[in-house]
């Protein structure tokens, strides 16, 4: 772990300036967007609305010419999660699938109750799709959102402004802790540490509360020199404030809000039409 870290430098889930229709987005326009997203995602488990949202997911990526190393780890740790959800699905309700879809289709039988289905299968490819809908744009909100930016766009739509500070600086804070464990882990390599792929598995683990440690001492010390600053400067004290980051909505945010909107009618439309969320291709089999 401490090796891809440090392969990515200091740009894994951070915010950089780049000149793309998206980062032109407020940051209020964002947050609307992926709420709307994932609502389209969590509401539907039609193949074809998921096939469509993972292929828009792709392009509005490439649009907004984030780097893939951006947001790789993170990605790769997901899949790993992904790929152990799907295992503890099988185990605890393997015929979930044929529950949902009212038949059942055998390919081959495992062992003991284990049968492995066309419609298990199928069920579970419909999760799969359904994390790789929601994921890149998570992801993409988090990099390509300014932390100061998007405070002040969620003030300005009714939320706390203490709610919208709060969201900025943890916002703000992923990298600096990414930073700090990397520079961390240094030290303490040279100190005599070993953290490579050298140590075995159980002394690595082992090791790695050297690193945990101080990274969560540091981390206390940060909230609180945070804290006493914000209430040095009466930070909370008033019952409005200005922002200097503020931006006003413009023609790309209202476009961008009434493409998700009309995506999520769109959706709900296809989704509920049979009176089933579920997309069913074994009927009449």
């Amino acid at each position: 772990m401490i090796g891809v870290l440090e392969n990515m430098n200091e740009v894994m889930l951070e915010y950089l300036e780049i000149d793309s229709p998206i980062h032109k987005l407020t940051g209020a326009t964002k947050l609307i967007c992926l709420i709307l997203w994932s609502l389209t995602s969590m509401l539907t488990y039609n193949t074809f609305v998921f096939g469509f949202m993972v292929i828009f997911s792709i392009i509005i990526l490439k649009i907004s010419k984030v780097k893939f190393k951006q947001i790789s780890f993170v990605l790769y740790f997901i899949l790993v999660f992904l790929l152990i959800n799907n295992i503890a699905i099988f185990i605890f309700s393997p015929y979930q699938g044929v529950e949902i879809y009212k038949t059942k289709t055998d390919l081959f039988h495992i062992l003991g109750p284990y049968t492995l289905t066309a419609q298990e299968v199928f069920y579970q490819f419909n999760i799969t799709l359904k994390y790789f809908s929601v994921i890149p744009i998570a992801l993409l909100f988090m990099v390509a959102t300014n932390p100061s930016e998007f405070a002040a766009s969620l003030n300005k739509i009714g939320v706390n402004y203490k709610i919208a500070y709060s969201v900025a600086i943890a916002l703000r804070y992923i990298p600096d802790v990414q930073q700090e464990y990397i520079d961390i882990s240094f030290a303490q390599q040279a100190r005599g540490i070993d953290m490579s792929k050298k140590a075995n598995l159980s002394a690595r683990i082992k090791n790695s509360s050297s690193i945990l440690m101080p990274l969560i001492f540091s981390s206390l010390e940060r909230i609180e020199n945070i804290s006493c600053a914000m209430e040095l400067r009466a930070f909370g004290n008033k019952k409005k404030r200005t922002w200097y980051s503020a931006r006003n909505f413009k023609k790309g945010d209202y476009i961008a809000i009434s493409i998700l909107v009309v995506l999520f009618i769109i959706s709900v439309v296809i989704t509920f039409k049979n009176g089933s969320r579920f997309y069913n291709p074994f009927i009449g089999k």
